[in-house]
């Protein structure tokens, strides 16, 4: 709890604590056919660490610092259906579509080649 940095994939920023696992919509760097289980990612986006007392916080992103995981697994969410209809003119048209994600677990934190460790 003591340790965290946030992180910048996908679009949104996540709060990432080292032995958690995360699901984002879109890793920037891999493409499709490299999200595989035990795959290793290293995210060099990090905008602020906290160790116990101490907060570092980049501009844009902290310089040195990264933070290292694992793909669990790629995975399909729920699907999301768009139903849209114009009354009176029996008009109706039915969309849907399901966003592929990713499931990953954050192994540990560097700062300046130094593992964060509580």
């Amino acid at each position: 709890m003591s340790t965290y940095a946030i992180i910048e994939t996908g679009g949104q920023q996540l709060r990432v604590e080292p032995g958690r696992f995360y699901n984002i919509r879109h890793l920037a760097s891999l493409k499709s056919n490299e999200l595989e289980q035990n795959t290793k990612i290293l995210i060099y986006r990090v905008l602020m660490i906290r160790r116990k007392d101490n907060i570092d916080i980049g501009n844009p992103w902290l310089k040195g610092a990264v933070v290292k995981g694992r793909i669990l697994h790629p995975y399909l969410e729920k699907k999301v259906t768009i139903y849209k209809m114009i009354s009176k003119k029996k008009t109706r048209r039915k969309l849907g579509h399901r966003g592929k994600s990713t499931r990953f677990v954050v192994d540990s934190i560097f700062l300046d080649g130094k593992e964060i460790c509580e």
